[in-house]
């Protein structure tokens, strides 16, 4: 479990194809050991690997065919940055809010706009997630946390303050960039319990 707050942009330092699956190694901007231990659950980029193989500032991931084909980590190249989140404990602070790093589908920036400080970026969505997303709700965008100010049937806008422009990789979007989406899981949930309603 994550909360959506980054907490490091990292670097992709290599990426060894093995078979169908790749493994990344993703260099840290501190010393891992301490963050992470071996099997541990890591955010990259709003996707939740396992980490491995630890050493200094520098852990392996392994991302299957599936991870590869539905998330925008498939088209990772060495040098790309990432944004990186160590699971949840449970004594930390909830930040931002329930995030499981389990991508419900790929996003693309329509469209930013600077405003004084901020900028607002428009989001196309599959119109599949789109039913998931209201003003003032919460969406997980490459893993980060939002808050959503308009959503509609196949696109949602958020607002960026300039920390987040600053220490998260969204800073670097140009649109036709895709990205990673989670909605929220309180949303998901709660149309499975509406429409069990329904049936009985």
């Amino acid at each position: 479990m994550f909360t959506g707050i980054v907490t490091a942009r990292g670097r992709v330092l290599e990426r060894q194809a093995r078979g169908a699956d790749a493994r990344l190694r993703i260099q840290w901007p501190e010393p891992v050991p301490g963050l992470l231990n071996p099997g541990d659950s890591v955010a990259v980029g709003g996707v939740c690997l396992t980490a491995l193989e630890i050493s200094d500032q520098v852990f392996s991931a392994d991302l299957s065919a599936e991870t590869l084909e539905c998330t925008s980590l498939g088209r990772l190249r060495v040098g790309d940055p990432v944004n990186l989140e160590p699971a949840l404990k449970a004594s930390d602070r909830l930040g931002g809010h329930f995030v499981t790093g389990h991508v419900d589908g790929l996003g693309r920036l329509e469209s930013r706009v600077a405003g004084d400080g901020s900028e607002v970026l428009v989001f196309a969505v599959p119109k599949a997630l789109a039913r998931y997303l209201a003003p003032k709700g919460s969406v997980t965008v490459d893993g980060v946390s939002l808050t959503v100010n308009r959503a509609g049937d196949e696109s949602f806008e958020v607002t960026l303050i300039p920390h987040t422009l600053e220490v998260t990789t969204l800073g670097d979007l140009v649109p036709g960039d895709e990205v990673n989406l989670e909605v929220d899981l309180l949303a998901r949930y709660l149309e499975r319990l509406l429409q069990a309603r329904r049936e009985n």
